[in-house]
């Protein structure tokens, strides 16, 4: 089952009861205009750091909320969250689904906004809309999930080209689109590779593969105090499994990803 939830300000939200065997999809987008808010609170150009982050702490808690997410996968304004096929979380009414997914991450974006922008305030309270979509299988979720980072990667190279031409081309915004219309991935990246010394390749993964987050099992040892019978008490080691949430800025639209974590996803018979 999986939800996608796309964090986008202002939307209209989608209702409707999910079928035990279909795979429930929530999107969370910034529902009002994410140029106008990035402005306002003065957004670094192509990408700014704090605003990344932000977005990944406030999905990161979305799956801590919802522990029935497996995978949540984000870039720019919006995430989408994946619930496995066998949840049974508010009787898998969408509406609830949909509609707690986008309240958790508009509360976890104002709550930690200080912690990433300590000397921007925040002007006005954000909102994030979220729609439903049921996928029946894991290979339309894959396709699905490599959409999204497609996308990241065209609007990631676009962007980068755009705003290297304005803040180091000298170009005007109007003269930055007028030289990149028409041109293909390859004329983006010779642009910047011969102007500017610039290997896209090397820029920053986050920037251009986006946020995936699975939950992973690590080991984590804490000391404590412990009475040993016939001894005193002292300092002693236990090692415990616990599940949390690990980020990754990596490639999902290969099979590498899913082979090195087969259990991301429920079987498509389970």
């Amino acid at each position: 089952m999986v939800i996608g939830n796309t964090c986008r300000f202002l939307g209209r939200p989608r209702f409707s009861v999910v079928h035990p065997l279909a795979r429930l999809f929530t999107s969370s987008n910034m529902a009002k205009s994410k140029f106008e808010f990035a402005g306002q609170h003065k957004f670094t150009k192509p990408n700014d750091n704090r605003a990344l982050g932000l977005m990944s702490r406030s999905a990161r808690s979305v799956m801590e909320e919802l522990e029935d997410i497996v995978i949540a996968y984000g870039q720019s304004d919006e995430f989408s969250f994946v619930f496995k096929r066998s949840s049974t979380w508010f009787k898998r009414r969408a509406s609830k689904l949909m509609t707690h997914v986008a309240s958790q991450f508009s509360s976890s974006y104002v709550f930690y906004w200080k912690e990433f922008f300590e000397d921007q305030p925040l002007l006005y309270p954000p909102s994030f809309d979220g729609r439903v979509v049921l996928y029946p299988t894991n290979r339309n979720l894959k396709d699905y999930l490599s959409w999204r980072q497609a996308d990241c990667h065209v609007n990631n190279l676009y962007n980068t080209v755009f705003w290297t031409l304005v803040q180091k081309g000298g170009l005007t915004t109007a003269q930055a689109e007028d030289r990149l219309k028409g041109t293909l991935a390859a004329d983006k990246n010779e642009i910047l590779f011969s102007e500017f010394d610039i290997n896209y390749n090397n820029e920053s993964a986050i920037h251009r593969k986006g946020t995936t987050f699975i939950w992973e099992k690590r080991e984590e040892t804490v000391i404590k105090r412990m009475k040993v019978p016939g001894e005193e008490e002292k300092d002693v080691p236990v090692t415990s499994s616990r599940r949390r949430v690990q980020s990754y800025h990596c490639d999902i639209i290969g099979d590498q990803f899913w082979e090195e974590h087969p259990r991301v996803l429920e079987d498509d018979d389970s």
